[in-house]
């Protein structure tokens, strides 16, 4: 590590009131992502490749909720990049894709990958399946940064090669959190809830069958990230440092998915506090209200630490720096 990395170490040291202590064993993490219109899904990518260096998380498979095109091979050049080009990688099916994206095509086409097409990638509902059915009870947590029409698919799949289980079964036996990035609370409509799926959020949100936490766009509006600081400390040769070149050279983004990341492998640290009070109501255009009421498995984040502090430790995780005493 150099001394600049060094310093900012001590810094986020110095700032983080919280402490960032990890399981023992490697949480088991599957990244639901729409890696197309925003870069803060290649930050939260670049995060999970940091906590896996350090065998905090195991990274079981990467589904890709996106009609870009260009989206499962900039996954894949991003996975091999970090030196895990076997991550398995899942689309949804039989979709019109289209070429819109800041990012993913350059990304695609200036680093190594081994998916020659959006095709080529695997059912994104067989995938979660097989990834599911392979893991011990209660051991998974999935991670949705973008749209749920995946989410909802699973949860609505019948048994097949990978599971005697329907979708709901495997998610009560497997899965032991699922970490949201979308809607705005108390209420609001947000992209990820709204734009271009809303009937897939409705069912997803009204019908999941577990613990389920939220992080509202209100939360990681006010986490800039993706700066000065990252383009100083990580190589012009990154495809993260390329990515966020490409979509705002650097003048620095809300860390809107990056925050279920950090909620999700630090859940018991003091970053935020969760209202469990009540229910997430999702209408029929997107927009969400929450209901207050009984404690239940439905919770959402609230802030505690200052968006600042929180700001610098996805800040050192996006560049490789990682410590259990954050």
């Amino acid at each position: 590590m150099n001394m600049r990395l060094k310093i900012w170490f001590l810094m986020v040291s110095f700032c983080a009131t919280a402490v960032f202590s990890l399981a023992q064993s490697p949480l088991k993490v599957i990244l639901d992502t729409d890696i197309d219109s925003d870069v803060d899904d290649v930050g939260a990518v670049a995060m999970l490749h940091t906590l896996a260096d350090h065998q905090a998380i195991e990274i079981l498979g990467m589904i890709i909720t996106s009609d870009d095109m260009h989206a499962p091979s900039c996954t894949d050049a991003l996975n091999h990049y970090f030196g895990r080009p076997d991550i398995p990688l899942g689309v949804e099916k039989g979709i019109k894709l289209n070429e819109f994206s800041k990012y993913t095509k350059q990304i695609s086409a200036e680093y190594e990958h081994d998916l020659a097409s959006y095709e080529e990638a695997e059912d994104a509902t067989s995938l979660y399946r097989r990834l599911l059915s392979d893991q011990p009870d209660s051991s998974v947590v999935i991670i949705s940064i973008g749209h749920l029409t995946n989410i909802r698919r699973l949860m609505e799949s019948t048994p097949d090669q990978h599971s005697e289980l329907t979708g709901m079964e495997l998610i009560k036996k497997k899965v032991k959190l699922w970490s949201c990035m979308g809607g705005t609370f108390p209420e609001g409509k947000e992209a990820n809830f709204y734009r271009p799926d809303p009937k897939s959020t409705r069912i997803a949100v009204k019908d999941w069958p577990g613990e389920v936490v939220f992080a509202g766009w209100e939360i990681g509006n006010k986490i800039i990230t993706g700066a000065g600081y990252l383009k100083k400390s990580i190589p012009s040769e990154s495809p993260v440092w390329r990515a966020y070149q490409l979509y705002n050279n650097f003048a620095g983004r809300p860390s809107w998915d990056q925050v279920s990341i950090l909620y999700a492998v630090a859940a018991e640290n003091d970053y935020w506090d969760l209202n469990n009070l009540g229910h997430v109501q999702v209408h029929e255009d997107g927009s969400n209200k929450w209901i207050d009421g009984k404690a239940g498995s439905q919770s959402y984040l609230v802030e505690k630490m200052s968006p600042e502090e929180v700001a610098k430790i996805i800040d050192a995780l996006m560049v490789g720096i990682y410590s259990p005493g954050f």
